[in-house]
């Protein structure tokens, strides 16, 4: 069972993003202020659930948090400032809108730059170690795999609807088939052309 918090009663945020390695749309954080002593064990990393069972927690997930905020980074930024900075500003922007205030974040990952006047916790692997962590995961998936459906309703060849602007085969092949969007991450395209892996 995941755990309910990281100290014993600080008011804590836990945080994750969605969409780092895609090669089209924006990256989406979330935040959640999880409840002390409420406990669900269908809430996990959001990468260890189906489709229809993260979209049947959102519900759950938004009437049990205190608080809960999901922000968005789009491609273009994403180009401007790298992916990792972007992260950090999508991870920021969702505590940023938070009702709120934590006093302590909880970040998935290994490293974390945010704002000084919030410390922060970086817990690997803590979306399969924190439910604030790992409702966050799932809201943050959730709202950007539905993002990417509409999208993939302006821009069908691509598949969006399935592979959620992820590196795969039939993604690569529709870009070299139809060329970019205006939704795809320059950047990422250029390091994969260099990289050989197109």
């Amino acid at each position: 069972m995941l755990l309910d918090s990281f100290t014993e009663s600080k008011i804590e945020a836990g945080c994750d993003e969605a969409g780092r390695g895609c090669l089209a749309g924006p990256v989406v954080a979330a935040a959640v202020i999880w409840p002390r002593g409420v406990y669900y064990e269908e809430i996990n990393d959001s990468k260890k659930l189906t489709k229809s069972n993260r979209e049947r927690l959102i519900d759950l997930i938004k009437r049990e948090a205190i608080d809960f905020a999901v922000a968005e980074v789009d491609n273009v930024e994403i180009d401007r400032i790298n992916i990792l900075n972007a992260s950090y500003l999508a991870m920021n922007k969702a505590v940023g809108k938070l009702k709120q205030k934590p006093e302590l974040l909880l970040i998935d990952g290994n490293r974390f730059c945010g704002n000084e006047t919030v410390p922060h916790e970086c817990v690997i692997k803590g979306d399969g170690k924190y439910l604030s962590i790992a409702a966050a995961s799932i809201l943050a998936k959730v709202y950007r795999d539905e993002l990417m459906e509409r999208m993939a309703m302006e821009h069908p060849e691509y598949n969006w609807e399935q592979n959620m602007g992820y590196p795969t085969p039939f993604h690569k092949e529709a870009i070299y088939k139809y060329g970019i969007t205006t939704y795809h991450r320059r950047t990422f395209l250029r390091k994969m052309d260099q990289l050989k892996l197109f």
